[in-house]
């Protein structure tokens, strides 16, 4: 068992914790953000108010031309296309270092059948495509083009958006209003994350004896703007002034329910279970952040970049996507909610025991959690080690 070197409530994480935890919930901007993460998913444009002006977009999944010409239609000008920079150097592009976002655009404007293969699920080949002639635009992690792209991933898309600004920045709210548009601000955008997570509330709770652990209650915890429960699945009796075995698990439909080869997701979620069982207390927090984040869908599409020759890692960047899209603010909330303040992390991820300090629990231990290859997810154990600094 390794101890966790650095201390989770130094001077420094604190003043992080704190600014993390202390604005105010507004939850008149969560009833925004979700209904503009529905209104994405149905296909329908919003608008996305920021201090450098508004945007209306729509994602860019199942855009035809004649989407485009009502975006054109109601915002004056042509849309553009735009894509993360991590998809923006996947289509070999010069983006800049550290852009957010891209802007791509041509002359005359992005056909729909154009903008949906360089945001696609497979990286086009520039003789299919070809990039000559778009015009590439940084964009800024705080303008409304980004917050449209981080819409777009927690509708569980693909992050790329269509997007035309609004004359002068316009009246974000009157424009809405009168074109039948959802509004929302991108700084609420840029923050739901966090404030969902501080409203996450118990919904339900029944005890479920389990095959390694018989005496085991599960909860069920919803955030406010009524998004997907997270699960707190408590094993024994663990003792809130002790550091509780805990282990954190992303959903996963393909390992956790399939039996999926491909990756060690069943394995750790049984093994957790089963080891937690054994010591008789403790408990597995259940987090709805499939596919390291980026969703089901997206995670399919993934795998089949990997059967191309890409790794997980690489094949979630092509995609557009960071490396890792989870969070772990809605842990941390269980566990404060359940009487928990420090704790005994089994991972073999030491990114995780960073990130839940920084979200204000201690973690005392690091408790090894590992199990072996199985012949299909030798390469996906190896990425996780070489690429992700993982432990085995």
């Amino acid at each position: 068992m390794d101890s966790n070197e650095n201390d989770p409530t130094t001077p420094s994480l604190r003043a992080e914790i704190e600014a993390r935890l202390s604005p105010a919930i507004d939850h008149v901007a969560l009833r925004a953000v979700a209904r503009a993460v529905a209104e994405l998913r149905r296909g329908d444009p919003v608008v996305v108010a920021a201090s450098g002006g508004a945007v209306l977009l729509r994602t860019v999944e199942g855009v035809t031309d004649d989407d485009l010409a009502r975006l054109k239609a109601l915002a004056g000008a042509v849309p553009k296309l735009a894509v993360t920079g991590m998809r923006g150097q996947a289509l070999g592009l010069e983006v800049g270092t550290g852009a957010a976002a891209v802007l791509l655009s041509m002359r005359g404007g992005l056909p729909a059948e154009r903008m949906r293969a360089l945001a696609g699920p497979d990286v086009p080949a520039v003789a299919s495509t070809p990039l000559a002639g778009l015009a590439v635009e940084p964009v800024d992690g705080e303008d409304g083009i980004a917050a449209g792209i981080l819409l777009a991933k927690l509708a569980r898309l693909l992050p790329a958006v269509a997007a035309v600004a609004l004359r002068d920045g316009g009246d974000p709210a009157g424009f809405a209003a009168a074109n039948d548009l959802v509004p929302v601000r991108a700084g609420d955008v840029l923050d739901y994350h966090t404030h969902a997570a501080r409203t996450l509330a118990l919904v339900g709770e029944a005890r479920v004896p389990l095959e390694d652990a018989e005496a085991t209650r599960v909860l069920a915890f919803r955030p406010a703007d009524g998004g997907i429960e997270h699960l707190a699945i408590v094993i024994g009796e663990p003792d809130p002034a002790a550091p509780v075995l805990v282990r954190i698990h992303s959903e996963c439909f393909t390992g956790d329910l399939l039996g999926s080869l491909r990756c060690d997701c069943g394995d750790q979620l049984r093994g957790a279970i089963a080891e937690i069982g054994r010591r008789g207390a403790g408990i597995v927090l259940y987090l709805a952040q499939e596919g390291r984040g980026i969703g089901l869908v997206n995670k399919l599409r993934a795998y089949r970049l990997q059967d191309t020759g890409f790794d997980t890692v690489d094949a979630n960047e092509r995609l557009g996507f960071d490396a890792d899209e989870r969070i772990y603010l809605p842990a941390a909330e269980m566990l404060r909610q359940l009487g928990f303040g420090a704790v005994r992390l089994m991972t073999n991820n030491p990114d995780k025991l960073r990130q839940l300090a920084r979200c204000g629990i201690q973690v005392a231990e690091r408790v090894p959690h590992v199990f072996p290859g199985n012949g299909h997810n030798e390469a996906y154990l190896r990425t996780k080690a070489e690429r992700s600094g993982h432990l085995f």
